[in-house]
């Protein structure tokens, strides 16, 4: 197979992107919008602060207002613009919400998935289907690094969903033969993540304003952070090689700097970058979280030749710069 992703394979080809308006939904739009392709986006909440509209790239892609969950629509979509390639992203990611709301986020992360697959099984013309899973979907193992063929076995609400959703996908490969392939990433971070909740946005914003960083968890879990560029890169690189080879549908691959930190760790690598000598604020308030969890990218290294672009310290410097440009314009 081809060591590096083919530009010219998305020059005009229509693709689907739901969940365009979230961190990976942004930024996977603006490339494709780069390379040309025909970009349909399906938005159910309209976030002006996204990387989609604050890059305008929202400006060159048809946008269809709508929820995953609703068949008739999706089937709509792919019918009347002849979608070739889909990215189903679309998913409430948010672990403490998925805690306190956990039917809004089995009916987006589940349901949102078979809908979405469904739709796509009766499309004439829809020719792969990328879904991105999450390494919560494992649920919790004692063998470390996660491989792909481990048990997906979530147990807390947001893990339950993606183990859900990422057996759905492989369902609809093996029952229906849709051609369908998963992506499987750690904890994502980058320019236009607008959760503040989360560790690396949250960090950076208190450092910026001279705040004590806080930690709601006690620090020590451990996970896989993973730069959102490079995450684009690897849902488009899965794509055309299942658009190669119909002998990557069903598989799951994971994407992974193979770099685990605590969330601690974490912190203070921000804050080392941004010489910063502020201390975090542990709080130790958060609970239903897997201890330790990390992935081996091993297959996709073998499989797929895919390798990432960027390192952490690249990744973060880039995210770093994006919130600095941001806060800045807010002052």
């Amino acid at each position: 197979m081809k060591k590096r992703q083919d530009a010219d394979f998305w020059v005009d080809r229509p693709v689907l992107v739901t969940g365009a308006t979230g961190l990976l939904g942004s930024w996977l739009t603006k490339k494709l919008v780069e390379l040309g392709a025909e970009l349909v986006c399906l938005v159910r909440d309209w976030i002006p602060e996204s990387e989609l509209l604050r890059s305008q790239s929202i400006e060159r892609v048809r946008v269809v207002r709508g929820h995953v969950q609703d068949l008739a629509l999706l089937e709509r979509i792919l019918g009347e613009y002849e979608i070739d390639t889909v990215f189903h992203l679309a998913a409430q990611t948010i672990v403490t919400i998925a805690n306190r709301n956990p039917i809004s986020t089995f009916g987006t992360n589940i349901g949102g998935t078979w809908t979405l697959l469904e739709a796509s099984r009766r499309s004439p013309t829809v020719k792969q289907v990328v879904v991105t899973s999450s390494d919560k979907a494992y649920g919790e193992h004692e063998a470390l690094p996660y491989l792909e063929n481990y048990p997906l076995q979530g147990r807390y609400a947001y893990d339950v969903s993606k183990s859900c959703a990422d057996l759905i996908a492989q369902s609809y490969s093996l029952t229906f033969g849709l051609p369908v392939a998963i992506t499987r990433c750690g904890n994502f971070f980058g320019g236009g993540d607008l959760n503040w909740n989360r560790i690396v946005p949250g960090t950076i914003r208190s450092v910026l304003r001279g705040r004590r960083p806080v930690v709601r968890s006690d620090g020590r879990h451990i996970r896989d952070y993973f730069y959102v560029e490079d995450a684009v890169a690897a849902n488009m690189l899965l794509a055309e090689r299942l658009a190669e080879s119909r002998s990557l549908s069903g598989s799951a691959f994971n994407f992974s700097f193979e770099r685990p930190l605590s969330v601690l760790e974490m912190v203070h690598l921000i804050l080392n970058l941004m010489s910063s000598s502020l201390q975090p604020d542990v709080r130790n308030e958060y609970t239903c979280e897997i201890e330790k969890q990390y992935l081996s990218a091993e297959k996709a290294k073998t499989v797929l030749g895919w390798k990432p672009t960027y390192t952490l310290e690249d990744g973060l410097n880039r995210t770093i710069q994006w919130y600095d440009k941001l806060i800045r314009t807010e002052v």
